[in-house]
């Protein structure tokens, strides 16, 4: 089981641009899902997943496609590689130290600390983007 999953939701295409750049550093062995095209059942192919999605509201994951996906696939995490990755506008990043200890917390192997780019990603934050799909996939 050498697939690696991408699943990511965007709203405003930043995060998409950063969840392209993670595949692109994955390579071959990446697949691209976005979130409401990943399932409980899709997870079970795959060892190793980058998830992306951007800080929303008060700091907290998109709740109409992103969350309720990854609320059905996080009890399957447990001895998994997990990367996460999204954008922001405001705020301090508080959304990623919560989803990482979340995901922590059900077992995930957190191979390194989330990445947030602020807006869109500019050539250093795609690479940065993609640096992260590297080290997933030597994970």
């Amino acid at each position: 089981m050498n697939k690696i999953a991408v699943v990511y939701w965007s709203g405003t295409g930043n995060t998409e641009m950063l969840a392209q750049a993670v595949l692109e550093g994955i390579g071959v062995d990446g697949e691209l899902f976005q979130a409401s095209e990943f399932n409980d059942e899709a997870i079970e192919r795959f060892n190793k997943i980058a998830f992306g999605c951007p800080s929303m509201g008060a700091e907290e994951l998109e709740d109409s496609e992103f969350l309720p996906m990854f609320e059905k696939v996080k009890g399957k995490l447990k001895g998994k590689d997990v990367v996460l990755f999204g954008s922001y506008d405001w705020g301090s990043g508080e959304w990623m130290d919560a989803w990482e200890n979340e995901v922590m917390a059900v077992g995930a192997n957190l191979v390194n600390e989330g990445l947030i780019i602020h807006l869109a990603p500019d050539s250093e934050g795609l690479e940065k983007a993609k640096n992260l799909g590297k080290s997933l996939k030597a994970a």
